[in-house]
């Protein structure tokens, strides 16, 4: 907790050390946007192939949950469990909310909505944050970073092109919103939690793994397409190398480099640097399936690159002139 405190004075006071821990959170947040950004390709092109939505989202938490598990015990060693036992419970909540049900919920609302407008729902989640934050823990919100969102949230409206094609299916709705409530408890969660990285998000992956077992029912699954070739970018790839692309990079690494530059920030500029992820996921369709991009997503795609910009700069500013927060613990990102 003491060390804790030194990281966040560090930054405060803009010394070395706070500046090297505040450039690590924002190119880790980015690193994490763009692999998280290739799973909409590759867990398409599954579902494509005969996995339901909710089996390709399993697929993810199930192979997640057999590289990381080892890893910890090989890497960090049982001490680091038993270290966050006494955290058990946001640990439970960050699966259920921050793993499985944003996963869940935004496969549920894409199957029924516009692609473009399930995203928008979701991303949501950093006004959520900014409004927990304000009126929940009572704290101010830096403007920068409430700026920020601001910016990237039209921005995003431009790239998705909200105002075609509408069509508000109730269910898909509510799913939206509820993906957008669980993207802003990864954050909070995320922000409070002193665990280690690695060991946080393999046990995000165990209980996200655990929870959607009964809704993906994996003894149903197709399990044979993974052994085929399935379609993707008007050719053929692969099946296998799909799922391990969508384990590896879109989730583990995905979920490993979103953790520690949450640890590194705050709630408030990672969620707004997260947008660049919607903007990575339409250049990647672009790139893979050939989706050209018109001239408002381009303007769309800067504006929301803005924002991100915007909001990163709050990261720069002194604690001290927000408000005491020697009651709130600030965790140590860990590798």
């Amino acid at each position: 907790m003491l060390m804790a405190r030194y990281w966040e004075l560090g930054a405060g006071m803009g010394g070395g050390v706070g500046s090297r821990r505040r450039s690590q959170g924002i190119g880790l947040a980015v690193v994490s946007s763009l692999c998280f950004s290739t799973s909409g390709v590759f867990g398409k092109a599954l579902i494509g192939a005969g996995f339901g939505p909710m089996q390709a989202v399993w697929l993810r938490m199930a192979g997640s949950a057999l590289v990381l598990v080892p890893l910890v015990l090989v890497v960090r060693g049982p001490a680091a469990v038993a270290a966050a036992r006494p955290h058990w419970r946001p640990l439970v909540a960050y699966g259920l909310t921050g793993v499985a049900g944003c996963q869940a919920l935004y496969f549920l609302a894409a199957s029924r909505l516009p692609v473009g407008i399930a995203i928008l729902l979701e991303y949501l989640g950093p006004v959520l944050v900014l409004g927990w934050i304000r009126f929940a823990r009572r704290m101010p919100v830096r403007r920068g970073a409430a700026a920020g969102v601001v910016v990237a949230l039209a921005g995003l409206a431009c790239v998705v092109r909200i105002w075609s094609g509408v069509h508000l299916d109730a269910v898909g709705l509510a799913a939206g919103l509820g993906a957008a409530a669980c993207q802003a408890a990864y954050f909070l969660i995320v922000e409070r939690l002193v665990v280690d990285p690695l060991v946080l998000t393999a046990a995000g992956s165990v209980i996200g793994t655990v929870s959607l077992t009964v809704l993906a029912a994996p003894w149903a699954m197709p399990w044979g397409v993974l052994a085929g070739q399935v379609g993707l970018a008007g050719g053929d790839a692969p099946a296998w190398a799909l799922l391990i692309w969508l384990v590896l990079i879109s989730t583990v690494v995905a979920y490993l480099a979103g953790v520690a530059s949450v640890q590194r920030l705050n709630a408030q500029v990672a969620a707004a640097i997260c947008y660049s992820e919607a903007v990575a996921a339409i250049g990647v369709a672009w790139l893979v399936l050939g989706e050209r991009l018109a001239a408002v997503q381009l303007a769309g795609g800067a504006i929301v690159l803005a924002g991100a910009y915007i909001a990163q700069r709050a990261a720069a500013r002194p604690v001290a002139a927000l408000v005491p927060q020697a009651a709130v613990p600030v965790p140590a990102g860990v590798g």
